[in-house]
């Protein structure tokens, strides 16, 4: 059975009390009798046969109430094309419903007819021009996952015509341009949306966002200077916080966590946020500070705070405070993590046996909870160079969930580490075959092969496939960049490299960036490159394998 597509959820505003115009159609006791029965198939999970019945009974009486309510339960059915035709029995026998009209709109979009819901969505605009911003702001959400961005661009730049002065029409616009790739369009757009609503922190985050994308300087300066006039903006001071600590400018962003702290010191929300951005920056004191507080503030989710807390403190070496704090989880959302975390802390104490038996212990709720743990468990062989033993755990769980694709993935790499590149390979390509959108699996296996210096046009295409599907990932801009360069093409991979560097300065990209530009003749460039990374990531194996090599 072909999978049916999901109906999106609209959030639909409740019109004012009105009565619909009713048809002169009596019911009958014969009708009555035929609506209890399909009540009492909705009541028992039955919509294949309720559907039906009040369709039927929508085509036959034209009453908007019983097309609303065979809307409803089709609707709920996932019965798209009997929601549509229920749907549009209501609006004709009620043109003047709002909430017909936006289900109307809603179905076409799901059913990828745009140019069909245009006029709906534009009656549905101009039924109530008091609240059309947020009629604007949620269609933003029902086109978002729309599969066919420039066309949905198109839709809302016809929408957004008519309403040149409203500020969420114009950030409807911004949003749907940089979802089709037009970022020009996409800045214009927002700060269109700023310049009529000067103090709309939506807007100022938008712009930051589209800004970050080519300069984090830029970003942090509109933010900066968007503070400087909004000073009580709580988001955009997150904001400005966040690309701060990307930047490393470590002393700036401090500054801003004290000041939220200081105008917020009872807002737990806050108090946690900076707690993760502290983390972030290295901060531990500043960290651990605000999660104890969170913690005496009744904060929501007490169970994060704690594991935050234990990993502050295994980043400062007190394994034992953290030990503490990763007991202190209870089942839930951050359980197995914790677990995890306590396991490594046991084998970096050269306990290993130990913590795979803590592993090995922990009670799995389900499938997905002991593959975690089991990820952990080789997780903690590979940092104790155990990659036969990582390999073959592994592969056990992979025989009793063959088709589990994180299992099919870290096998894969397993296979990398012990030279089975056939195993890689054939458990890279099933998880294709299953998850076709799985950018990191065509990423993984078209690296290895450009790596090796092995199909090396296969390589480009499998990476080129991956970078479609995310096409902001540093890692793989890093693929991209090292497999042009294995093709000859070392100017063209160095402009991916640069930008994979700038969004992500990871040790293995450090290394791969200063071998491009040592080749480029700017040795002095790359030394400093390798030089800076080292000094992070001393102990990374493919840094000092690659750095060894130029400067012996």
């Amino acid at each position: 059975m072909a999978e049916s597509k999901p109906v999106p959820r609209v959030v639909v505003a409740k019109p004012a009390p009105r009565r619909p115009p009713l048809p002169a159609v009596e019911l009958t006791e014969h009708m009555m009798f035929r609506m209890m029965l399909a009540e009492v198939a909705v009541q028992r999970g039955q919509p294949h046969i309720a559907v039906p019945a009040y369709l039927d009974l929508a085509r036959e009486t034209r009453d908007p109430r019983i097309a609303h309510r065979a809307t409803e339960i089709a609707w709920n059915a996932r019965m798209v094309s009997a929601a549509l035709e229920a749907a549009g029995i209501w609006l004709q026998a009620d043109p003047e419903s709002s909430q017909a009209r936006q289900i109307v709109a809603s179905l076409l979009v799901n059913q990828s007819q745009l140019s069909d819901a245009l006029p709906h969505l534009e009656k549905w605009l101009a039924s109530d021009k008091d609240n059309v911003g947020q009629a604007f702001l949620q269609l933003n959400t029902l086109l978002a996952r729309h599969k066919d961005k420039q066309g949905v661009l198109k839709v809302i730049q016809s929408l957004a015509q008519a309403y040149p002065a409203v500020p969420e029409a114009r950030l409807t616009v911004a949003q749907s341009a940089w979802n089709a790739g037009d970022h020009t369009l996409s800045l214009n757009e927002a700060r269109a949306a700023l310049k009529l609503r000067p103090d709309w922190e939506l807007a100022a985050l938008f712009v930051a966002q589209v800004l970050q994308r080519s300069s984090n300087n830029e970003a942090a300066q509109f933010l900066g200077e968007y503070l400087e006039r909004f000073p009580k903006a709580r988001e955009v001071r997150l904001n400005y916080a966040r690309v701060l600590v990307g930047d490393r400018k470590h002393v700036e962003a401090r500054k801003q966590f004290e000041l939220l702290v200081n105008e917020y010191p009872q807002n737990a929300d806050v108090g946690m946020a900076v707690a993760l951005l502290a983390i972030q920056a290295n901060d531990f004191d500043a960290a651990e500070t605000q999660l104890r507080r969170v913690l005496e503030l009744n904060y929501k989710d007490p169970d994060t705070a704690r594991f935050y807390l234990g990993q502050v403190n295994e980043e400062r070496k007190r394994f034992e405070e953290a030990l503490k704090w990763y007991s202190a989880v209870t089942p839930g959302e951050q359980y197995i993590n914790a677990q995890a975390r306590y396991a490594g802390i046991l084998a970096k104490q050269g306990r290993l046996p130990e913590a795979r038996k803590h592993l090995q212990d922990v009670s799995a709720q389900n499938s997905e909870q002991r593959v975690q743990l089991t990820q952990a468990e080789a997780q903690l062989l590979r940092d104790a160079n155990e990659y036969q033993a990582a390999f073959e755990l592994l592969g056990r769980a992979l025989e009793r969930l063959p088709n589990y694709p994180d299992l099919l993935y870290d096998h894969a790499m397993a296979a990398e580490r012990v030279n089975r590149i056939d195993v890689l390979e054939m458990n890279l390509r099933k998880l294709i075959q299953i998850r076709p959108d799985h950018a990191h699996a065509y990423n993984a296996l078209g690296y290895t092969l450009a790596d090796r210096n092995q199909r090396v046009e296969e390589a480009y295409g499998l990476i080129e496939t991956a970078l479609k599907l995310a096409p902001d990932d540093p890692f793989i801009m890093d693929s991209m960049g090292w497999v042009l360069y294995r093709m000859g093409r070392p100017k063209e991979g160095l402009d991916y490299l640069q930008r994979a560097f700038t969004l992500r300065p990871d040790p293995e990209i450090a290394a791969h960036l200063g071998e491009l530009l040592w080749a480029a003749g700017e040795q002095g460039q790359a030394r400093k490159v390798w030089g800076d990374a080292l000094k992070e990531h001393p102990t990374n194996e493919v840094l000092q394998t690659t750095v060894k090599r130029f400067i012996p």
